[in-house]
């Protein structure tokens, strides 16, 4: 079993930052081997992916945050970041932590963006 636990949501202004952090455990899960995603969720919708981090590090983005958000990891400390920056009011939503070993998902972390 892993445990995803994110950090960071907050209400903040449109053109603003913010960003969001994502700790993972678990017996037997090795942070490091497993690519990390970000998704988020809008009300009454369905969850869509925001970005993807590999385990070469490498980046994929959702068309809509491309330029403007940045996935990273630390393997050190098993953790995954999404770096949110001139947000929009479009952007209000729940973000949530993904991992691909078991498909596990966090609880979710509100981000709103208004003035």
């Amino acid at each position: 079993q892993v445990q995803l636990v994110e950090s960071g949501g907050d209400l903040v202004q449109p053109g603003g930052s913010l960003r969001l952090s994502c700790a993972a455990s678990g017996y037997a899960f090795n942070f490091r081997n497993y690519d990390m995603s970000w998704y988020r969720q809008f009300p009454g919708k369905g969850r869509e992916m925001v970005a993807v981090v590999d385990v070469n590090g490498d980046t994929k983005y959702a068309d809509s945050v491309k330029g403007r958000f940045t996935i990273s990891r630390d393997n050190t400390r098993d953790t995954v970041f999404l770096q949110m920056d001139n947000v929009k009011p479009d952007d209000t939503a729940v973000y949530y932590c993904h991992e691909h070993w078991l498909g596990s998902w966090g609880q979710g972390t509100q981000v709103t963006v208004s003035s």
